[in-house]
């Protein structure tokens, strides 16, 4: 399936590691000119240098713990048709223990960034009457996890400003969606379940076959086959899908 990406310009969020970075090398695959974004500017030139095709990639140095920075570091006139919104989750934790401060922190970087990029974004995507706004999130949008109360709370919080986004975007030739990753191989996972072991007193590797066992398939996702999901929302192909919270989670998510 050609998914008429090639010469489209995307910023991806997050694009120094795991799912990110997987999805910046198969949107490069796609002949995309994709700009990278996050704090570690080593890191950014050396996932910089991995990237395959023929387009022309670069890169934007931001930390979202610091909203403002973002914004200035978006001052100049950037030209994307898509814009991959994901970064680094909330630390693990009981709701009731998580200190005002998580969920002020975790809003900003989540949410707040998530509007401060849009708004870059938006004019040129409304110029070319085609955007794509994809989201990673989480399956807690669905179904909360357990120890991961800020989480589930932010998650969620971009779950609907992305819907009302959706509704209000689309007459624009613009889409906006979310991917919900599950259990994928990623560091973030593996911080979440060292964490998961500690807690039951048990080890690591014992804790992780307990979280494959909760999945139907039986395993792990691996960044890449999430990445190839956001790749099809930001295509033309994907045009009349808008608003939708989509799983990629190997069925262990039990809602529809």
């Amino acid at each position: 399936m050609d998914l008429q990406l090639t010469n489209t310009n995307a910023l991806v969020g997050g694009s120094t590691q795991g799912i990110g970075k997987a999805t910046a090398i198969a949107l490069a695959n796609e002949g995309v000119n994709v700009t990278l974004i996050a704090r570690n500017e080593d890191v950014l030139k050396q996932v910089l240098s991995e990237l395959p095709g023929p387009g022309q990639h670069g890169y934007i140095v931001a930390d979202f713990s610091k909203p403002e920075e973002l914004t200035e570091a978006l001052s100049n006139n950037h030209k994307f048709h898509i814009l991959v919104n994901n970064t680094g989750g909330p630390k693990s934790g009981l709701i009731h223990e998580a200190d005002l401060d998580e969920f002020q922190n975790a809003f900003n970087m989540h949410v707040i960034c998530n509007q401060i990029l849009v708004k870059a974004c938006l004019p040129f995507m409304k110029s070319e009457n085609y955007g794509r706004i994809i989201n990673v999130i989480s399956t807690s949008v669905k179904e909360p996890i357990p120890s991961l109360g800020v989480s589930n709370t932010i998650r969620n919080a971009v779950a609907n400003w992305a819907k009302t986004l959706a509704g209000e975007l689309g007459q624009f030739g613009i889409t906006v969606n979310n991917v919900l990753p599950g259990f994928t191989d990623t560091a973030r996972l593996h911080q979440i379940i060292k964490a998961k072991a500690k807690r039951e007193g048990t080890s690591d590797a014992e804790m992780e076959e307990i979280m494959k066992n909760y999945v139907p398939v039986k395993r792990f996702a691996q960044p890449e086959e999430t990445a190839d999901a956001i790749v099809f929302l930001a295509s033309k192909r994907s045009s009349y899908l808008n608003g939708i919270n989509l799983p990629v989670d190997g069925g262990r998510t039990k809602s529809l």
